[in-house]
C-alpha cells in the first residue's frame, strides 16, 4: 500500500470491493483495491442469481479489518458508497470503524451516497475533487 500518512484519501466501498485513492485525486489517479474474501458455505447446493442473497457471501469482519489496516495512517478520509439502510456497505463500514477503530472513524470527514455502479473512476475522482474544493477550508 502507498504511504498515506497524514494524507487526504478517497475510499469507495461496495459489498465486494473497495477502491482507495491514496496518491491523490488528480485526473488519471489509480486506486488500490481491496477485495472481500469469499466465505465458504457448503450448505447451499444451488445458487440462483435471480434470488437476492443466494450468491457468494463474504467475511465482513475480515473485509472491514483489511480496509481498516489499509487506511489507518490517513489524515482525512472521504467515503463514497451506495445503498440505503442494511444495503449500505459504506454505513456498515462506518459503524465497524466506530466500534473497532474509533481513531480511524474520527478521520472520516464525510460519507457521500451515490450510485457507484453507474460511475467510472474518472467520474468518482471528479466528485471527490468537487467535494474537496467545497470543503478544503475545513480540513486543516
Amino acid at each position: 500500500m502507498t504511504d498515506i500518512a497524514g494524507k487526504f484519501i478517497v475510499l469507495t466501498v461496495t459489498h465486494n470491493e473497495t477502491h482507495i485513492w491514496a496518491t491523490g485525486i488528480e485526473k488519471g489517479s489509480k486506486p488500490e483495491k481491496i477485495f472481500a474474501p469469499v466465505k465458504e458455505d457448503r450448505r447451499h447446493f444451488r445458487l440462483d442469481p435471480n434470488i437476492k442473497g443466494s450468491g457468494e457471501q463474504h467475511e465482513t469482519g475480515i473485509y472491514f479489518e483489511n480496509i481498516s489496516q489499509a487506511i489507518n495512517g490517513a489524515g482525512q478520509i472521504l467515503l463514497i458508497g451506495h445503498g440505503h439502510g442494511k444495503a449500505s456497505e459504506m454505513m456498515h463500514l462506518v459503524q465497524y470503524l466506530e466500534r473497532k477503530h474509533p481513531l480511524i472513524a474520527e478521520k472520516v470527514v464525510d460519507a457521500i451516497d451515490t450510485n457507484l455502479d453507474a460511475m467510472s473512476e474518472p467520474e468518482i475522482l471528479a466528485l471527490a475533487r468537487r467535494w474537496f474544493d467545497e470543503h478544503r477550508h475545513g480540513l486543516n
